[in-house]
């Protein structure tokens, strides 16, 4: 595979995944979140989607596979550890943190379905 080829790939990979999350974003606030941050970078890790629903925190991670198990199984060990650090560089920076819950959720996104969200999945 030549390297623009292989360029071009990973951009539409890229468009494919951030199409997911804006549109994961969007069925969450339909489910009463307010997205507080999307893409959140840290040098440890990143968190897709940061949502909250009165005093609880989402910490999402989306996922487009061709079907809801490949895409939880998709968020191996290694991705935990990382989205935890993520999540706790963002805790760390949040004057009420000892007044809100958190969870690390996935949503699923599978091409011409509804999302799948799975709640407090690991």
């Amino acid at each position: 595979m030549a390297a623009d080829e292989k360029r071009l790939k990973r951009r539409r990979a890229e468009r494919r995944g951030r199409l997911a999350e804006y549109a994961a974003a969007l069925f969450l606030r339909l489910k009463g979140y307010r997205i507080l941050v999307m893409r959140y970078r840290t040098p440890s890790g990143e968190i897709d989607i940061i949502a909250r629903r009165g005093d609880l925190v989402a910490f999402v991670e989306v996922k487009m596979r061709q079907d809801a198990r490949n895409a939880v199984d998709a968020v191996g060990p290694a991705t935990q550890h990382r989205i935890r650090a993520a999540s706790n560089h963002w805790i760390s920076r949040q004057s009420n943190a000892h007044l809100l819950s958190y969870r690390y959720d996935i949503v699923a996104m599978q091409q011409w379905k509804l999302p799948r969200h799975f709640v407090d999945a690991f």
